[in-house]
């Protein structure tokens, strides 16, 4: 749409025709802009344009004044009464009109060769309300989505777009756009006082808009930004915001209706990484929500996440380097199309967690970066605005404005999008003030410490807000360090998350797995340790992207040995890890053993599962294991009931070095039993004795990853395995196992 959309279209007017007055029209008294304010007007740094253009009582009448550079001519059009302005020059249009009150008027703009008729964006008030600007103000607006940005709206009945943006450092903001063709002259928006946001009512405006702010700086400079509230922006390279209104019709009631009903931390947690882009290739978000469900739902995973979905310029930053927090990548398709694949996703069964990045955003010039001339979500301080690892600028999380803008992205997603969970990228690079910075690069906190006490207050603002208003949302850290209290409730003093990625596991363990299995037994503890500091988080075990890619190899070729044992290795891995206590997280492509590095280009290598390629059945034995893991875990409370729970976990053997042995008991509230048992060695032992609990009368076996279905030797325990009086492991009763080489076996009671 057109902010002059024509009632009628038609050449320019001629003397004697009706859309003009009879007479000239310096019949009318003189209402002209006065310089100072002509000059504000024309330089782009008029703070309050409805207080000089519009119709105004004065004596005399109703002065009308019509800032519409271009036209030929501007004529107000009052039902009774029409009359055409005086040409002031440089744009400027001015008339008095004999009346005693200000009318209802519509304005006839001609141009060469057409006429518009168009409502005049200057006799409208403001629209945002004064507990809209007081939350602001405060920093406490928690829908500031609905306050700020581009809305479809009607004003007095005239249907239009609302724009309003936070520019408190500006000397003048204008609205443009493909409305009025890249020229925002015309179209200067007026600043609602202290709380530094600028608004224009633009009628004739509808969906679909490309359009930026005009900024002009306190020192004069002017530039284009995109709208940093923006619900949709333009496919890059191309990096205008877009006038967005909703039409998705949610199906997912159900899925919402129940997905508090268990915390987290005790309910099953299996998560499978993807990114869209690249999962398949050349797949939208509508046919993403086609796909997508159902292999995940075939795969057994509870929940997908989502590497960053909002709108970024660079494609090879993955999303991790966002410049629009509230519009998803419009390389897939619109709004609504995201939330449809979310909805089928729902409707599926499966939980859907997004990453997000409130740690940086880039230095682009038309997005975030020194937005109205000044640092204004960025600090001040170039020692702190500066992330020195991916030269781009950090949040200033101790400006309310700035806490307010991220706080309510995070409930955006929430209450907009029905994510199920929040995972916060890079939390340790937050925390801290010193993170990749020497001696003199940063400066202590007001108790000279290194912590940054804005960040946590942000963190735990975030999750505090997050967890009141969005029942069943899980936030989920990635951090790095031995921080104390992540998941800790907020009013214990703690950041707040739900969960927390386990680092230290995950960079343990894989070093032991990428070991030779003859060096193993000296590096035993690195699969032990985990469980010293298990309890003191509530965890997510993570085999992310970050794993499988930058010279890391995929997972199945960090593996030592020939292929054969590669595998293997990778399904024993695999079985430990679903048994370990903490949530699961793996990386598309490895549940079925990629072998190369995941590059997103392309995505992970399906064709490996082609039964027409040789070694396809190598592959899909893997993911014939993850289904299965993943099945037995849905339905077997004791591997994730009591994950943050000392009493779900029990050690039957740690010390089993020089067998490269793990085994350990899970236990659920009821006191059913798990037994898993990782043996890390190339080779077969027979009559493997483990103490057992006396109580069990017979164990089964119910998972072997070296079953020949899934690619393995078919070493197994075929047969109920009875206890015997035979004290092992300080219990009075024991077992004999076979145990696989390079494998993890699974028994629970018979």
């Amino acid at each position: 749409m057109r902010p002059d959309p024509p009632r009628s279209a038609r050449p320019d007017p001629r003397p004697g025709d009706s859309l003009v007055t009879s007479k000239k029209p310096a019949a009318l008294a003189p209402a002209a802009v006065d310089t100072a304010d002509r000059e504000r007007l024309l330089n782009g740094a008029h703070h309050d344009p409805h207080s000089v253009l519009g119709a105004h009582p004065v004596p005399g009448g109703v002065a009308v004044r019509a800032f519409r550079p271009s036209a030929r001519t501007v004529t107000v059009d009052c039902g009774r009464l029409r009359a055409e302005l005086h040409d002031d020059g440089d744009g400027f249009f001015s008339g008095l009109l004999p009346l005693a009150e200000i009318p209802s008027y519509r304005l006839l703009v001609a141009y060469d060769g057409t006429v518009h008729e168009t409502e005049d964006a200057y006799r409208f008030p403001p629209t945002l309300g004064e507990l809209d600007l007081h939350l602001i103000g405060e920093g406490r607006h928690e829908q500031l989505w609905r306050a700020l940005g581009a809305h479809v709206t009607t004003q007095q009945g005239v249907p239009g777009t609302r724009f309003a943006v936070w520019a408190p450092n500006a000397r003048g903001v204008r609205v443009t756009g493909g409305f009025s063709f890249w020229d925002g002259t015309g179209f200067p928006m007026r600043s609602l006082g202290s709380t530094g946001v600028w608004e224009l009512f633009v009628p004739g405006i509808g969906e679909g808009e490309p359009y930026k702010f005009e900024i002009t700086s306190r020192d004069g400079r002017r530039f284009l930004k995109a709208d940093p509230m923006a619900r949709r922006a333009e496919v890059p390279p191309d990096t205008a915001s877009i006038v967005h209104a909703s039409h998705h019709e949610w199906g997912d009631g159900g899925w919402m209706a129940r997905r508090g009903d268990t915390p987290v931390h005790e309910a099953p947690f299996s998560v499978y990484e993807v990114h869209l882009p690249s999962w398949r290739p050349g797949l939208d978000y509508r046919r993403l929500a086609k796909e997508l469900p159902a292999y995940v739902s075939t795969m057994g995973f509870t929940h997908v996440e989502l590497m960053p979905v909002a709108e970024h310029p660079f494609g090879g930053s993955w999303g991790y380097q966002v410049t629009s927090y509230y519009a998803p990548t419009s390389r897939l398709g619109t709004p609504d199309d995201f939330k449809y694949l979310v909805d089928a996703l729902h409707q599926a069964g499966i939980g859907v967690i997004m990453d997000w990045v409130p740690a940086h955003f880039p230095k682009d010039d038309w997005a975030l970066a020194r937005f109205d001339g000044d640092p204004l979500y960025e600090p001040g301080d170039s020692r702190r605005a500066e992330h020195p690892d991916w030269g781009t600028y950090e949040f200033d999380y101790g400006r309310t404005e700035v806490r307010n803008f991220l706080v309510a992205n995070a409930v955006y997603w929430c209450e907009e999008f029905h994510i199920d969970g929040l995972r916060v990228d890079a939390v340790a690079s937050m925390l801290y003030l010193d993170y990749s910075r020497d001696s003199g690069q940063w400066e202590p906190n007001v108790f000279g410490g290194r912590e940054n006490l804005d960040a946590m207050a942000f963190l735990q603002e975030m999750n505090a807000t997050v967890y009141r208003r969005c029942p069943g949302v899980v936030t989920i850290a990635e951090e790095s360090t031995a921080w104390d209290g992540v998941t800790r409730p907020t009013d214990s003093g703690g950041l707040g998350f739900g969960l927390k990625w386990n680092m230290g596991w995950m960079h343990d363990s894989l070093q032991y797995m990428q070991k030779e299995p003859v060096h193993r037994k000296y590096h035993h503890n690195e699969m032990t340790f985990s469980m010293v500091y298990a309890y003191s988080e509530n965890y997510v075990l993570p085999i992310s992207h970050d794993e499988v890619v930058h010279g890391k190899q995929s997972l199945v070729s960090k593996m030592p040995g020939d292929w054969w044992q590669r595998r293997a290795n990778h399904r024993a891995y695999l079985g430990f890890m679903w048994a370990h206590p903490g949530k699961q997280l793996l990386f598309m492509g490895q549940e079925f053993a990629q072998g190369a590095e995941w590059n997103e280009a392309h995505g992970p290598d399906w064709w490996l599962l082609d039964a027409s390629y040789g070694g396809g059945a190598d592959h899909r034995g893997v993911r014939d294991l993850v289904r299965n893991l993943n099945a037995l875990y849905r339905v077997t409370p004791a591997l994730w009931q009591q994950d943050a729970d000392p009493d779900g976990f029990q050690w039957i053997t740690g010390d089993a070095a020089d067998d490269n042995v793990f085994a350990f008991l899970r236990r659920d509230a009821d006191g059913n039993l798990l037994l898993a048992v990782s043996h890390l060695a190339p080779l077969v032992r027979p009559d493997y004795r483990l103490g057992v609990p006396e109580h069990v009368p017979a164990w089964l076996e119910v998972l072997n990853t070296d079953a020949s279905g899934y690619g393995g030797s078919g070493v197994t325990n075929p047969d109920v395995v009875k206890p015997e009086p035979h004290p092992w492991h300080g219990r009075p009763a024991s077992i004999r196992l076979t145990l696989p080489p390079l494998a993890t076996v699974w028994l629970r009671p018979a």
